[in-house]
C-alpha cells in the first residue's frame, strides 16, 4: 500500500525526541528511545490517521512491534481486513 510506510514513519518521527536523521524501516523502536507513553500515543495517532484499531498491549506487544517495518505490516494487515 503506497504511502503507508511514509505516513507511519512521519507519525513515529513526531514521537521521537531529538531525532534528526531520517527514520528507516529497519529502525528498532526501543533504540529510538520511545518511552511507553510515547508508544501508546503513537498507537493512538496511527489509529486516528488510518481509521483502524490496533491491538496493543504495552506489556505484550514488544515483540510484535520491534521495528518500524513491524508497525507498517500490522497497519497494512488491519487496512486489508477493513476493506
Amino acid at each position: 500500500m503506497p504511502g503507508v510506510a511514509d505516513d507511519v514513519m512521519a507519525v513515529i518521527a513526531s514521537k521521537v525526541p531529538g531525532r534528526t536523521a531520517e527514520l528507516k524501516l529497519t529502525d528498532n523502536l526501543q533504540d529510538l528511545g520511545l518511552e511507553s507513553i510515547d508508544a501508546l500515543e503513537m498507537i493512538f495517532a496511527l489509529e486516528e490517521k488510518f481509521g483502524i484499531e490496533i491491538p496493543y498491549n504495552a506489556n505484550a506487544s514488544e515483540r510484535e512491534f520491534a521495528t518500524i517495518a513491524d508497525v507498517v505490516a500490522v497497519i497494512e494487515r488491519r487496512l486489508a481486513e477493513k476493506s
